[in-house]
């Protein structure tokens, strides 16, 4: 039997949800439900083992061929690029990118170079530069709600899920961006060298999404 397919999942809710599409598939995924502390985890009866790492990990795992097949949202794979295939959209892990500014405030008002406050400063300039607009980024590693309040930015670039975090903080979404969720992303020599295999199970997840 060949080494066991190499699969990154993303911590947390899409780990999670991940799991879920695999049980509906029929995989026995008791060690993902029990995993305690362990990191790397076997999916027997799917000739598969899990490594369980966080978003930005599964793309560098997978483009290194460390792992054959990841799982991460499309947030992730905009912001960092890569060299790997994207198979399937899962449609789980929904949000959106949007623009978001005080509540009232006209982000395209005036004529002065506008601040974006952003985790995600490629996803923000590429945005901006596809409406022919040069803005300073300012990169936030934490809640990048502050930076309107403080003044630091004219607006944010940021994931919007329910809107609620936004709203409690006198924010309003401007604009939306693009939709986000989850998806499968292959490296390209395994899906050469592994093909029938990772084509069976991307057959398997497509047929019960």
């Amino acid at each position: 039997m060949n080494k066991p397919l190499r699969i990154a999942l993303t911590k947390g809710r899409l780990e999670k949800d991940t799991v879920g599409l695999f049980e509906k598939i029929g995989f026995d995924c008791t060690s993902l439900r029990e995993k305690g502390r362990k990191l790397i985890l076997p999916i027997p009866d799917a000739n598969a083992e899990a490594v369980l790492a966080k978003a930005n990990d599964v793309i560098t795992y997978v483009e290194h061929g460390v792992c054959d097949i990841g799982v991460v949202g499309k947030d992730t794979i905009t912001e960092m690029g890569g060299k790997f295939y994207e198979l399937v959209d899962l449609g789980f892990g929904k949000c959106k990118f949007a623009l978001a500014v005080k509540k009232g405030s006209d982000f395209y008002s005036g004529f002065g170079v506008k601040t974006v406050a952003t985790k995600y400063p490629n996803i923000a300039r590429t945005y901006f530069e596809s409406k022919g607009m040069d803005i300073e980024i300012v990169k936030i590693e934490g809640s990048v709600e502050l930076a309107p309040l403080l003044e630091l930015a004219d607006g944010i670039v940021d994931i919007v899920e329910t809107g609620t975090t936004l709203k409690e903080n006198g924010l309003e979404v401007a604009e939306d961006i693009m939709p986000i969720s989850a998806r499968v992303i292959v490296n390209r020599v395994s899906l050469k060298m592994r093909q029938k295999e990772i084509e069976n199970l991307i057959n398997l997840i497509e047929e019960n999404l």
